[in-house]
């Protein structure tokens, strides 16, 4: 029996974050930041809840802004509990992310995109920064990373592994940044954007920029200038990126700021 008295009026309806009106035209164009966030397979309750619950909070900040840091966060339990059970080790995050690189098991400059999560982290627990610190579009990148790593981490022990020494050299170009560019080479351009702008960026040129500053990157190495070019194409990948709703287009262009941010990482000092 229900002993609740009965609402007197309707519950009202969620407000945008005004924080986030440059995130999404609307709440249903959340789902192309987080279209590329795919659970993986066979992975423990505990990975899998983490993880899907951090998919939900970058989601739900259109809501309420707060709620990307916090997604950052939380994601970060599933990778320590991968870490942690990979390399045997119970160490702290920032060892185990370490040693993972050191091992091979995920490339460098992904262990740079997660050191900065850990970071963060770290940060909210001492009260150096708020629970407002991330943009959603930032924290899209991080926990993209994490579901990046906990794919890595759980391939079989005997599978080929890449190794983050000589990270200019075949085993940078083998990793994961040059496996997903071979990815995007091989993908067709979003044809009906052709010649489109939006928001001041012309699509075409975005995408060959950043295609000649990967490719630079992955063949010797970025300069100054070629990384704070880099820098500018992210910033107008993260721009545009709510404001695609056409399927095929977000996900090219979801894509390309992933290995835009990986070929950047590289260059990003160690945190101490």
């Amino acid at each position: 029996m229900d002993t609740l008295p009965p609402a007197r009026r309707p519950f009202p309806l969620p407000v945008p974050d005004p924080r986030a009106r440059d995130v999404a035209l609307d709440y249903a164009g959340m789902d192309a930041l987080v279209a590329d966030l795919v659970l993986p397979g066979e992975a423990s309750m505990h990975v899998m809840s983490a993880l899907e619950t951090s998919r939900e909070l970058i989601r739900h900040s259109y809501y309420r802004y707060e709620f990307a840091t916090v997604a950052v966060t939380h994601s970060l339990y599933a990778l320590e509990h991968v870490l942690a059970e990979r390399t045997a080790g119970d160490e702290p995050l920032r060892d185990l992310i370490e040693r993972a690189a050191e091992a091979g098991l995920i490339p460098a400059e992904l262990a740079a995109i997660l050191d900065r999560g850990r970071v963060l982290r770290d940060d909210l627990t001492h009260g150096a920064v708020t629970s407002g610190a991330v943009h959603p579009t930032r924290a899209i990148t991080i926990v993209r990373a994490v579901f990046d790593a906990v794919a890595l981490l759980r391939r079989p022990s005997s599978a080929p592994e890449t190794t983050s020494a000589d990270a200019g050299g075949e085993a940078h170009r083998g990793g994961l940044l040059g496996r997903l560019w071979d990815e995007h080479r091989r993908a067709s351009f979003p044809a009906s954007f052709r010649g489109v702008d939006i928001a001041g960026v012309e699509l075409i040129l975005l995408d060959a920029d950043v295609a000649g500053l990967v490719s630079r990157e992955l063949s010797g190495g970025l300069d100054g200038d070629g990384t704070a070019i880099l820098w500018a194409c992210i910033a107008d990948l993260d721009k545009i990126a709510p404001l695609l709703n056409e399927e095929y287009c977000a996900s090219y262009f979801s894509k390309l700021r992933t290995i835009a941010n990986l070929a950047v990482a590289r260059h990003v000092p160690t945190a101490t």
